[in-house]
């Protein structure tokens, strides 16, 4: 993945969870720690708003990409889905799959992202 793509990710990973930790951001791309300390910096100087606190996290405050939006309905029907990609597709799929469900729960309203969230194996589980 080039760093363009990367940040675009990191983007958009720290809009689906209020609190995101530098070990997360290291393990979901593969990189070290350095680099994602790096990384937030760039976006900071590129005027994304990122809150730091020692040993809690990364906030995003008060940023959003403008998305296309998805009603919770709709995000919800995409489990039926992810259970079809996790019995016939293949890990490049799986993989991609994965990365759309980032995508999707940073679209949605603040409420309903904390009725979807991602389990390890990434599928979405709807509470």
């Amino acid at each position: 993945m080039n760093r363009l793509d990367r940040l675009t990710a990191i983007l958009i990973h720290l809009q689906t969870k209020r609190v995101v930790w530098t070990q997360e951001l290291a393990d979901r791309f593969g990189i070290n720690l350095r680099t994602v300390y790096r990384d937030i910096c760039s976006l900071e100087e590129a005027g994304v708003p990122i809150g730091a606190e020692a040993g809690i996290g990364y906030v995003l405050t008060d940023y959003h990409l403008p998305p296309v939006m998805f009603t919770n309905a709709e995000a919800s029907s995409l489990t039926f889905g992810a259970k079809l990609i996790e019995s016939w597709g293949d890990k490049s799929v799986q993989t991609a799959f994965k990365s759309a469900l980032y995508k999707i729960k940073s679209v949605l309203k603040r409420a309903d992202q904390d009725t979807f969230y991602l389990v390890p194996n990434y599928l979405p589980t709807i509470i």
